[in-house]
């Protein structure tokens, strides 16, 4: 069919100066070439709740600071953003780090992890820790510079020049790690005069910075902040003294191990210590494990029944495996048994606030049906479980099932550390153990490795060999899995009996050239990308280490392959054991 013809005119233009600034709500706003972000998003006047830290500028993550140069499409990141959160969380500390240096400059300010549900741990080296009274003059400056509301400023080093800057200021952990970068320059932001370095982006100036606090936790003090869930207030305190004394004891291996930071690591696989370092750290992971199992041994014919939780890739399955291992030793013998299999049909599964099945809600257990097992399981009774089907969406009988005096038994599922999960359970019978990966090795002493990262590596690195994930659908599901950590796991963590660190200090050197080639293969330009490469340069840190000095029942094993637990099962050993003495 023949197109009418059309007319087009095309006439001569000056080149446009301006740039314009598409928005994702639909607003389009112009100005001239290099105006800065902030500008834009200002004048747009978006109304959201939370405050707007950075924003996505053609789908690359930028900071409010960045100059529009051409036509783009924008997205706000908000502090309800991971990345959003992390840019707040990072310029605060910047402005800790200055308050301290003005008020106590012998004093060095390290900011070691983070306490769950509360913020950054943080102490001081070179003086006396810091007084309550310390501690509060400390939060009142840091307001000051806040409501001054003073430009962050960012600079480009060269590397040799930032390398001599660390030293001339005694930053020797700054020094060692910037030797290993591959680039020669390095990102520097100053404030008042104090310059350094913080891996990530920031806020344009400290006003951006209202909701805060300082709280004195002894040695050291808590840098409060908001929440993603609730990003304009904080939240209230919750003391997490076992969370607390698991950091304090991984700082000792660490130092057991020669191993302050990324540096220090770096250090050790250049030098060829590495063998000695991971020797030593799975030692220290056996040994815990070890003293564990003597506890629930002291409570032989007291505690029956183990409970284990913690967030996604801990490696729970290695720690049970090998706790299971260490109770043999003792003479008590563990029997798993499947939280999953006692779920509720599927259509009695509760929703969740999209309508779609909450496999994670406490109610997708048969509670009353698994607290009738348990108990007459303890009291010598034969008891048939089920076995749930997955594909039908439906519970089936299981095998009959008895114990004996010796047994005890272990149930690991995201509930364990709830009390609500084995209400019908008498409390001394119990014995509950939380597993995480509490990373404790900084890039340096300003710049944590969060916890997160750590279980988000090990995630995608397990997910591509054993269930045929791509790194760019571990990373779509890795916000849901953190949703349900913080309803789930994390707010029952001081409920347990025990904890144990899976972390392993080198661990990151050995993920990093499994983690990089899956993150390649993630394509430009989707919102997983902007998470790809903020991990890519995290892994840019580390030199790597080669997988064949790990043990065969490390942690570790459970996501590079190679485990000789893997096939490990102790139900039908112990069932044949039960059944013969009954």
């Amino acid at each position: 069919m023949n197109q009418p013809d059309i007319e087009y005119q095309v006439v001569p233009a000056q080149p446009r100066t301006t740039a314009q600034v598409r928005f994702d709500t639909g607003g389009t706003f112009e100005a001239p070439k290099g105006t800065p972000l902030e500008a834009f998003v200002q004048a747009a006047s978006l109304g959201r709740p939370t405050p707007i830290v950075a924003a996505l500028v053609n789908g690359e993550l930028r900071e409010l600071t960045y100059p529009i140069k051409t036509d783009a499409e924008v997205i706000p990141i908000s502090m309800a953003a991971s990345d959003g959160m992390r840019i707040y969380q990072r310029s605060l500390s910047f402005v800790l780090v200055v308050a301290a240096r003005e008020l106590f400059p012998e004093a060095r300010i390290v900011v070691e992890h983070s306490l769950t549900l509360n913020g950054f741990y943080c102490e001081v080296q070179g003086r006396e820790p810091l007084t309550a009274e310390e501690v509060a003059r400390l939060e009142a400056r840091m307001r000051e510079i806040v409501d001054a509301d003073i430009p962050i400023v960012k600079q480009r080093v060269p590397l040799a020049e930032a390398i001599a800057w660390a030293r001339e200021h005694g930053a020797e952990d700054k020094a060692r790690l910037i030797a290993y970068r591959r680039k020669d320059y390095l990102t520097m932001y100053s404030l008042l005069g104090v310059q350094d370095y913080f891996y990530g982006y920031m806020v344009p100036s400290t006003g951006y910075l209202r909701v805060f606090a300082l709280r004195h936790y002894p040695p050291g003090f808590i840098l409060m902040f908001p929440r993603r869930s609730d990003p304009t207030k904080l939240p209230p305190f919750r003391d997490s003294p076992k969370l607390a004394a698991v950091f304090r004891e991984y700082e000792d291996w660490m130092t057991v191990l020669g191993v302050d930071d990324v540096g220090g690591l770096n250090e050790a696989i250049e030098t060829g210590r590495i063998r000695e370092v991971i020797l030593v750290a799975e030692a220290l992971h056996e040994q815990r494990i070890a003293h564990i199992a003597q506890q629930i041994a002291d409570r032989r014919g007291q505690t029956r029944l183990v409970l284990i939780a913690g967030p996604s890739s801990s490696g729970k399955t290695t720690f049970a495996k090998r706790l299971a291992i260490q109770l043999l030793t003792h003479g008590i013998r563990p029997l798993p048994l499947g939280l999953d299999d006692f779920f509720v049909d599927r259509e009695l599964t509760p929703r969740d606030e999209h309508g779609e099945f909450d496999f994670e809600a406490l109610g997708a257990v048969d509670l009353p049906l698994f607290n009738e097992v348990l108990l007459k399981l303890m009291s010598g009774q034969e008891v048939i479980p089920p076995r749930y089907n997955f594909r039908a969406g439906k519970r089936e009988q299981g095998e009959p099932l008895s114990i004996s005096s010796d047994h005890v038994i272990l149930v690991e599922g995201i509930h364990g550390l709830n009390p609500a999960l084995v209400s019908s359970i008498p409390e001394e019978r119990i014995y509950r153990i939380y597993v995480s990966a509490l990373t404790q090795l900084n890039i340096d002493r300003h710049n944590r490795v969060p916890t997160t990262d750590t279980r988000l590596l090990r995630r995608i690195v397990r997910d591509a060999s054993y269930r045929g994930y791509s790194a760019r659908d571990t990373i779509n599901r890795w916000e849901s899995v953190r949703r349900g950590e913080e309803r789930n796991i994390f707010p029952y963590q001081e409920n347990a009996d025990a904890m144990f660190n899976s972390a392993l200090v080198y661990e990151l050197a050995v993920l990093k050239p499994f983690a990089e080639p899956l993150l390649r293969q993630v394509e430009p330009g989707s919102l997983e990308y902007v998470e790809v490469k903020r991990l890519l340069a995290f892994l840019e840190w580390f030199l790597p280490c080669g997988p064949d000095l790990i043990p065969d029942n490390s942690i570790l094993r459970e996501f590079i392959g190679g485990s000789i637990l893997q096939d490990f099962e102790l139900r039908r050993f112990q069932n044949l054991n039960a059944t013969h003495e009954t």
